[in-house]
């Protein structure tokens, strides 16, 4: 019965997610049917201004905005949080607050993505309508917005929507899918320039835009000439009881397109295996369901933990010997998550549980820094895990790998997008 009503409550919440994105993306259909002929991009001022925009700003926001700082004579970051993790804004970057968002519920999610897009949309057209745009991930939708909008405006795609939400259990056949597709070609076909972080997501693009109009430029990892924290120095380790175990970690969101339960599925394996400590930090909408099967199962061997603060989260990270990133195999081709980033940072050898076609897949070919394995082969994940467990010469090479890897997704990548900016080889 728990079972059931979990599922109900989770698929009403979908619904309501979905109804949300339906209303917002007709909405942008139909206003930019309407008014498609009187929205072309003005003809640009003497003094360039930028206005970057995220509803959620990060540290590659941050990144991006300080990086644009020194080529344009001002900017402004338009967004509802922003999250210093290391790297603040230069002084001089402008902050125009507008609504947070808002995780869970799925009603107040919806809610402040439909607040956002209003207030980004106002804000444009009257403050801001002589200045440049880039649009940064969030709502998901928001780079819609220059099919309304007259500026020069361009984007970073770093998940691919409609396909992401293919997770849902949605075809590309329903009407949703099928207008936002309609809206992103007509969009990619405005934007004055598209970024997107991997050779597999711009060959996901290309359904949309002609492939050669991308911009491939991977992003960088929060940590910078980071050293990871020896285990006997790690007050995170000693907090968490850990001892000798070795530690599995999963770090992240626990939301609808993470699969995180495949972790569980492992852990329930395992635990007679005493050397093997299984850690699940982070939160979201999966979380109490994942919760409540670690307690009926009885699963002594995990641990779920809270996000850690930033203060800690380098000690945290560092805790691993075995970092695990999850791409469920129906979005795999539409997204790169950056903690995959992180854990090249420290130094962590990583489990990708992803498909063959993914971008995690060829970087672990490719750097040796980890594995990929498909989550259908759930056994070849436990035989793996329990190979490492005994700490094999071949732990400390992937951890050499990691660090050396983790050159190529360096801060300097931040003003690489700059330097792509101003190119003109790239006009559309």
């Amino acid at each position: 019965m728990p079972s059931f009503s979990n599922n109900c409550c989770r698929k009403a919440a979908l619904r309501i997610e979905l109804s949300a994105l339906r209303y917002a993306v007709q909405c942008i259909f139909l206003f930019a049917r309407r008014h498609a002929k009187r929205m072309n991009p003005k003809p640009l001022a003497t003094i360039r201004r930028l206005v970057i925009v995220n509803q959620a700003a990060n540290y590659l926001t941050i990144g991006f905005a300080n990086a644009f700082n020194r080529r344009f004579e001002s900017v402004t970051l338009i967004a509802g949080s922003v999250h210093v993790q290391g790297e603040s804004l230069a002084p001089d970057i402008k902050v125009r607050h507008i609504n947070r968002w808002h995780e869970r519920p799925a009603l107040r999610k919806a809610v402040s993505f439909a607040g956002a897009l209003a207030r980004m949309w106002w804000l444009l057209m009257t403050r801001y309508r002589g200045h440049e745009v880039l649009f940064v991930s969030v709502p998901p939708m928001g780079y819609l917005l220059n099919l309304v909008l007259p500026h020069r405006f361009s984007m970073v795609i770093w998940d691919i929507y409609p396909d992401t939400l293919k997770i849902t259990g949605m075809r590309d056949s329903h009407p949703l899918y099928r207008a936002w597709a309609w809206l992103n070609r007509r969009s990619f076909r405005k934007a004055h320039r598209i970024f997107t972080i991997s050779e597999v997501m711009a060959d996901a693009l290309a359904v949309y835009v002609r492939r050669e109009r991308l911009l491939i430029q991977p992003i960088w990892a929060m940590f910078q000439g980071g050293e990871r924290i020896a285990r006997e120095e790690n007050p995170f380790l000693r907090d968490q009881a850990v001892g000798g175990r070795f530690v599995v970690q999963y770090s992240g969101n626990i939301g609808v397109t993470h699969n995180v339960e495949l972790l569980i599925d492992v852990a329930e394996r395992l635990k007679g295996d005493t050397r093997i400590l299984f850690q699940i930090i982070g939160r979201g909408p999966r979380e109490p369901a994942i919760r409540r099967r670690v307690e009926q199962a009885g699963l002594a061997n995990v641990q779920m933990l809270p996000f850690q603060s930033d203060d800690m989260f380098p000690y945290s990270l560092s805790a691993a010997d075995l970092g695990v990133v999850v791409l469920d195999a129906r979005v795999a081709q539409g997204s790169v998550p950056s903690k995959a980033y992180n854990l090249m940072s420290m130094g962590v050898p990583s489990l990708y549980v992803a498909p063959p076609e993914s971008q995690l897949a060829r970087d672990a070919e490719r750097f040796g820094h980890a594995r990929c394995i498909d989550a259908a082969n759930i056994d070849e994940i436990v035989r793996w895990i329990e190979h490492l467990a005994s700490r094999p010469p071949e732990l400390d090479q992937m951890a050499e790998n990691a660090r050396a890897a983790a050159a190529r997704f360096s801060r300097a990548n931040a003003d690489r997008f700059a330097d792509l900016y101003f190119e003109p080889d790239h006009e559309p």
